[in-house]
């Protein structure tokens, strides 16, 4: 199988997915879109992973490469690959789907529940999942409104929509199952600003002593990333 990834900045990369890719022996490749690097032909790829970053998905006059990005995103879902979306990824795909990416009333930074529905647990990409698990998160801005025909999955406390499916092939993540130590600390390292304070938003301290998280975090991303490889896989 083949997974290509999109990057937005140096330090937000696939993480824990790196990792399942290689032990599953599918190849992986990627385009680090703040260097301005083309993206591949359709025929090159079978799974498209889009991963988070600092800045928002309606700043395309900052960021060129979001616009052509964003046509990349939807061509590869009208071509039925597998997409995975997370943090910004997922807000991507909203916008691509007609949904509506606003600022969260509440920031969520740092390890914090999250809960799927009854809708998620009816999917084989979900069923069985814990009801109610610990995340890392590190977003201000949501998909407030879904695209149409994707279908809200689970929520949080400070944020309606945490994830969602479209037609089971394409699924949003705001939150991060992927992290590795390394990750989380860039991104500590690189975006500490935005650690405002707030309710649902913890600081260095809380976030370095919540580590012992990531061992449950990175085992629901596996498995996640096992059915999805088999519903790939059944589905053709």
């Amino acid at each position: 199988m083949r997974i290509h990834y999109l990057q937005h900045v140096p330090f937000e990369n696939p993480a824990g997915i790196v990792y399942w890719a290689n032990e599953k022996g599918h190849s992986l490749t990627g385009t680090h879109l703040y260097n301005n690097e083309a993206v591949p032909s359709m025929d090159q790829f079978d799974w498209l992973v889009i991963m988070g970053g600092p800045m928002n998905i309606y700043e395309e006059k900052k960021y060129s490469w979001l616009k052509y990005e964003k046509k990349f995103i939807k061509e590869a879902i009208d071509q039925g690959k597998v997409v995975l979306g997370i943090c910004l990824g997922a807000q991507l795909i909203t916008d691509v789907l007609g949904g509506k990416v606003t600022k969260n009333p509440e920031g969520e930074i740092g390890w914090l529940p999250v809960t799927v529905n009854a809708q998620a647990l009816k999917s084989p990409l979900f069923k069985d999942f814990p009801e109610t698990f610990y995340a890392f998160q590190w977003h201000n801005d949501t998909f407030s409104t879904l695209g149409e025909g994707a279908v809200c999955i689970a929520g949080s406390q400070a944020c309606k929509h945490q994830a969602f499916m479209y037609k089971e092939r394409v699924i949003g993540l705001q939150f991060h199952l992927e992290s590795t130590e390394n990750s989380i600390l860039a991104l500590i390292d690189h975006c500490a600003g935005e650690m405002t304070g707030g309710t649902y938003m913890q600081n260095e301290e809380q976030i370095k002593s919540g580590m012992s998280l990531l061992k449950t975090a990175n085992s629901l991303m596996e498995d996640f990333l096992n059915r999805l490889e088999a519903y790939f896989i059944e589905q053709g």
